[in-house]
């Protein structure tokens, strides 16, 4: 059986196993374009048991045509490859399956001029996987219709071993992200200075920020490292902010820490927020984007009630179980097969 080509720009280490279940249940063959990184784990070396190949964007289009393919999968990443994939599926007769990742319309010129584009992919590709519910709810919008949720997923396994907590008592929060304005570090910033809290502020990631009095800016972890600070952590601070050129599709920082059992306090324009992992009240709290105001509340109100917190975070290690590889690899595989069927079905009414 011809295998499956998935266009996509990375495979970072840690999406590795992911991308080996799909192969080991539909067969796949990466073709891997490269470009900017923005989330989650660096880019590594693609998984030596999935067939794959680097190309230029501009290739992705003659490896459609080529005949060796039975579907293509392909994402919003890069500038070309999405529309050079979905351009030549189309001409070559090859089922299209979008990877959407999109839950609002980003508003510069580059995005609104591709929306038109995206919306014929929504209406006629054979079907759209999506990172969540809150995606799905979006491309439903746009008209698509053969929907399937690949929830967004870390190694559980890993991220959920026994780590070595800090020894301090005092209530601790945790910032973990890049140094880019979308990811709201000046709001958690603000925030705290509101809190007055007799806490810990911890900032991991390569930011370059002066910190105020209780803030300690720890740089760059390795993830065994990471791994300790969530464990070490009451709760996860997100409070992402969306621009004209950016969403948060997900923050899988989030699965990182449930893993650990803290509490996550996110803003509204994060992924996993809107797509339900993170729920108001159950596992963690939820405020308004750019609200420092609101997120000075929710961490004081958690630091003045620990039980409440600890109770939060127990439930986010239970919830964040099923936010597995296991699930995104069969909603692929679901999705594949519902195309392969609409393939057979068409080709017996065309004999």
């Amino acid at each position: 059986m011809k295998p499956v080509l998935f266009v996509t720009g990375h495979v970072p280490a840690d999406r590795a196993p992911a991308f080996e279940q799909l192969h080991a249940r539909v067969g796949i063959e990466l073709a891997l374009y490269g470009g900017r990184h923005l989330h989650g784990a660096p880019p590594g070396a693609p998984p030596a048991s999935v067939p794959h190949r680097f190309v230029e964007q501009r290739e992705v289009g003659a490896l459609v045509r080529s005949g060796a393919y039975r579907t293509i999968v392909a994402g919003t990443g890069g500038r070309v490859a999405l529309p050079t994939a979905w351009r030549a599926s189309q001409s070559a007769g090859v089922p299209f399956v979008f990877w959407a990742a999109l839950w609002r319309t980003p508003r510069t010129a580059a995005h609104l001029a591709a929306l038109p584009m995206l919306r014929s992919i929504y209406r006629r590709a054979a079907a759209i996987v999506t990172y969540g519910e809150h995606v799905s709810a979006y491309v439903r919008r746009h008209g698509a219709q053969r929907v399937f949720v690949a929830p967004q997923a870390v190694d559980n396994e890993f991220w959920s071993a026994p780590a070595t907590p800090r020894g301090d008592q005092r209530f601790a929060a945790l910032f973990v992200g890049r140094d880019a304005r979308e990811k709201g570090l000046a709001v958690a910033l603000e925030a705290w200075g509101r809190a007055r809290l007799d806490a810990t502020l911890t900032l991991v990631g390569d930011l370059r920020v002066e910190t105020p009095p209780g803030v300690v800016n720890a740089g760059a972890l390795a993830p065994t490292q990471l791994r300790n600070f969530y464990a070490g952590c009451d709760v996860l601070v997100v409070p992402s902010i969306s621009t004209r050129r950016f969403i948060e599709p997900w923050g899988l920082v989030v699965n990182e820490a449930m893993n650990q059992g803290a509490a996550i306090i996110a803003s509204d324009a994060v992924g996993a927020a809107a797509g339900g992992l993170v729920r108001e009240g159950r596992n963690g709290l939820i405020v308004r984007e750019r609200d420092p105001a609101a997120l000075a509340h929710a961490m004081a109100s958690l630091a003045g009630d620990r039980e409440r917190c600890r109770a939060l975070g127990a439930q986010g290690r239970a919830d964040v179980a099923a936010y597995t590889f296991e699930r995104w690899a069969d909603a692929f595989a679901r999705a594949l097969e519902t195309v392969a069927l609409q393939s057979s079905s068409a080709g017996s009414v065309g004999r």
